[in-house]
């Protein structure tokens, strides 16, 4: 499975650990949502400055998002 995400300013917390929300699709066009906790790149990436910038944008989540049902929250 491929998906494409885009991180959003939602933060929720999971068994205590806060978690970005990103939302996004697969590339069939199912929309997703997916609670990151943690991502890493590798120690001698060339383009670590350039990743840690992109992974400060984030976008304000969409109202279906805003409205998750709790039964939806692992």
């Amino acid at each position: 499975m491929k998906i494409i995400i885009n991180s959003t300013t939602k933060i929720i917390h999971l068994n205590g650990i806060p978690a970005r929300v990103w939302e996004g699709e697969t590339a069939s066009g199912i929309k997703v949502h997916c609670y990151i906790t943690r991502i890493a790149i590798d120690a001698n990436e060339t383009h670590a400055e350039e990743f840690e910038n992109e992974l400060r944008e984030c976008r304000e989540p969409s109202v279906e998002l805003n409205e998750i049902p709790i039964h939806l929250i692992i």
